[in-house]
């Protein structure tokens, strides 16, 4: 079948000192693990996760990961001082990779402000698109299409290296993931009397 790995983002910006962030890796509803808000180290929630991948790997994705969310912080905190946007506000990002049965796969990222569709990210084209026109998602989009670096890390990520760990955690996790029977809830009812 077809299978999605999302990495889900919340920051608030309280002011310009302190970021509030939250993350959360899902494989489909699976939730993999999450972000510790203070370490900003991954936290795995289902048993197989750690496993499948060397701990060399998942030490790299953590630096990562802590890269940028220091420089995804840095350029919110500047964006929202060049353009007067006031605190507390709050940004979400929401990314990840589609593995289709016949092996191919599509990225995805799209970026949230105050609960708001903002700006996703084009990967054939490499291209931020708006998805409201303002003045402040003009500049984020501008800003982040001028960081040659963070767009291609971007591109990097979710062609190879997203599609190549789903595979192994669809490998690990297969058990999980093929589940016959979808989760079944339990109602207690009272008669009338």
């Amino acid at each position: 079948g077809t299978f999605t790995i999302r990495l889900l983002q919340t920051s608030t910006f309280q002011n310009t000192s302190f970021v509030d962030t939250e993350g959360l890796g899902l494989l489909e509803d699976i939730e993999l693990g999450s972000l510790d808000k203070h370490t900003w180290t991954i936290r795995f929630y289902q048993p197989w996760v750690h496993p499948a991948l060397p701990r060399s790997d998942w030490d790299t994705i953590e630096n990562m990961i802590k890269i940028y969310l220091q420089q995804f912080n840095h350029l919110i905190n500047e964006g929202a001082m060049q353009k007067d946007v006031p605190y507390p506000f709050v940004a979400q990002c929401m990314a990840g990779c589609k593995l289709y049965p016949n092996r191919t796969s599509q990225a995805f990222a799209y970026v949230g402000y105050n609960g708001q569709d903002f700006l996703s990210f084009d990967v054939g084209n490499a291209t931020w698109l708006l998805s409201q026109d303002t003045k402040l998602s003009r500049y984020v989009q501008a800003v982040l299409q001028n960081s040659t670096a963070f767009s291609e890390l971007v591109e990097v990520l979710f062609n190879d290296t997203c599609v190549d760990d789903m595979e192994v955690l669809l490998h690990y996790g297969k058990a999980a993931v093929e589940r016959q029977e979808p989760p079944v809830a339990t109602v207690f009812a009272r008669t009338p009397s």
